[in-house]
């Protein structure tokens, strides 16, 4: 059997000690498993750029940072796997896995004991990977938000009530009146720009919310940006949310898809998020995408 590389991040909201042992175990059925624990922020990276050509797999067991770190990390020798432990992890979801951790860990072993992968694309932001969701201004001042009231006992991040609570807020600061602040590129000014390597854009419990539908793993970005919000807009655009269905025009938005390269300037500098996680702020940002370049273990059907 070969081997396989399990990068853990021990603080994740899921991970605990005995799940580790069982997640091992899972695994073990399709290799070696040898487990790696990150220590800092940003080591997930370092633990995927060391894991090495000669392993089976590479599996990350942790929430959707630390997977966006060993994507930034990976040399795209070997498949990788990724296991439900934060409190969203938007990227197993989407890829079909179970949200049960040892369950997703058990359909990953037995994808890899049958060779089975699925090629997806992923989308770049100033030069960093994204696999899901990157955006500037509104989303990513919620994140912002969100950290900055830390983490809870044991360094878990705060769940999605708490991203709603935050979104209320600058909603209610701003009377749920937001002007244009950027300028799309060969599109025009809007509020902010949410990009999508994949669908759905991030879940809200148990809900996916399709903040930018039509996007596939192995297409093009696709996007979406409000030219304004105002009070009146609010149920439309919670409808469209969720349903991914909603007229453009009608709730003032642009919308691309399968889309190469898509350019922002801001007015100010803006916060940027990348698969949740807070890059600081920027005054422009280029998004593109590296099509075909990432195999992924997937469930069978």
């Amino acid at each position: 059997m070969g081997r396989i590389v399990l990068i853990v991040n021990p603080y994740a909201t899921k991970v605990t000690e005995p799940r580790v042992r069982e997640i091992e175990e899972a695994l073990g059925v399709a290799g070696d498993v040898e487990t790696l624990l990150t220590e800092w922020p940003g080591h997930g990276r370092e633990l995927a750029a060391m894991a090495g050509d000669d392993a089976e797999a590479i599996c990350v067991f942790s929430g959707d940072g630390v997977y966006n770190e060993a994507l930034n990390g990976t040399d795209f020798a070997v498949p990788m796997g990724f296991i439900p432990g934060g409190g969203t992890s938007v990227l197993p979801r989407a890829l079909g896995l179970a949200r049960e951790p040892v369950r997703a860990a058990e359909q990953l072993a037995e994808a890899i004991q049958a060779g089975r992968s699925r090629r997806i694309a992923l989308g770049r932001v100033n030069g960093r990977r994204f696999s899901f969701s990157a955006g500037i201004g509104l989303d990513a001042d919620v994140v912002r938000r969100v950290d900055t009231r830390g983490r809870r006992e044991g360094k878990r991040r705060a769940g999605d009530f708490t991203f709603v609570r935050e979104l209320t807020g600058i909603a209610a600061q701003h009377r749920v009146r937001f002007r244009p602040q950027v300028e799309i590129v060969g599109m025009g000014r809007a509020v902010c720009a949410l990009v999508a390597n994949g669908a759905p854009y991030t879940y809200a419990g148990p809900w996916p919310v399709h903040l930018v539908p039509g996007v596939t793993f192995e297409g093009g970005l696709g996007l979406t940006a409000p030219r304004s919000i105002r009070p009146f807009a609010v149920p439309g655009l919670v409808s469209f949310a969720f349903t991914g269905r909603g007229d453009p025009e009608r709730l003032d938005l642009f919308r691309g898809t399968d889309l190469e390269r898509i350019e922002v300037v801001c007015d100010r500098p803006l916060a940027l998020q990348v698969d949740g996680e807070d890059l600081g702020d920027v005054e422009q940002a280029v998004f593109d995408v590296d099509r075909d370049t990432l195999a992924v273990l997937v469930p069978g059907p």
